[in-house]
């Protein structure tokens, strides 16, 4: 059985996965962005939010933890008026961003990094695998060696917000710990008047750029179905 780790302490990433019925694990990256961004001089939104995804899977792959798994590494970088946001971590920035951001729109790239840690060799001659990345039984199938990426890019169009509801918005704490100083799956949901593009990459984690990289891997997503993702009939009734 293939064994995904997620490379992310965002909950709304883990949170994405589970309502998708994907089996994952959480492993966490100790990794210093900025230090990261310091090292390759990398100032595009779009590449930036590539290379932190690919710095995080790579740690979380270099553990041992993670061995006979495939991870997944993601970092999301808010693009507006040619600048790149990241969290704002504090209400001043938050506070200035969103009065720019309001009634305009910048775009949301996340950045995908999937090592294959799987072991490129099988060591017992008489499994023979299915085409779908495990045999009959079960077995974890041979890994491909994989270490790629992909970056999903998404237009954020925002109503315009009073500065009363900006300082109501930032009080909740909610916007301190997000790329760009909003979320879609929470309270700045109620700010943003539509999403030209992935909805999943506002969110943080693109299912169809992961369904992808997995492909490349030889790894089909409904090997990692659960049979637990969340029943659109709860969902209409909550």
């Amino acid at each position: 059985m293939n064994r995904l780790i997620l490379a992310s302490q965002s909950p709304a990433r883990t949170k994405l996965l589970s309502h998708a019925g994907i089996r994952h694990e959480v492993l966490v990256s100790d990794v210093d962005e900025d230090a990261v961004q310091a090292r390759y001089g990398v100032t595009d939104p779009h590449d930036t939010a590539l290379l932190l995804a690919r710095a995080k899977a790579e740690a979380v792959a270099s553990l041992p933890e993670a061995d006979g798994a495939i991870v997944i590494g993601c970092d999301s970088v808010f693009e507006f008026d040619g600048e790149a946001h990241g969290k704002p971590y504090t209400a001043d920035v938050a506070r200035e961003r969103m009065l720019r951001m309001s009634g305009s729109m910048g775009v949301l790239h996340t950045g995908h990094w999937l090592v294959d840690c799987r072991d490129t060799a099988v060591a017992d001659t008489n499994i023979i695998t299915d085409g779908e990345g495990t045999d009959g039984g079960g077995v974890t199938a041979r890994g491909t060696g994989a270490t790629l990426g992909s970056v999903s890019s998404a237009e954020v169009h925002f109503m315009e917000m009073s500065a009363e509801e900006i300082e109501t918005y930032i009080a909740t704490g909610e916007p301190l710990q997000c790329a760009g100083s909003f979320t879609i799956d929470g309270y700045g949901g109620a700010f943003i008047r539509k999403v030209d593009g992935d909805p999943h990459t506002v969110v943080g984690l693109s299912i169809s750029t992961l369904r992808a990289l997995l492909g490349q891997a030889n790894v089909g997503i409904t090997e990692l179905w659960t049979g637990g993702a969340v029943d659109p009939a709860d969902v209409r009734a909550e």
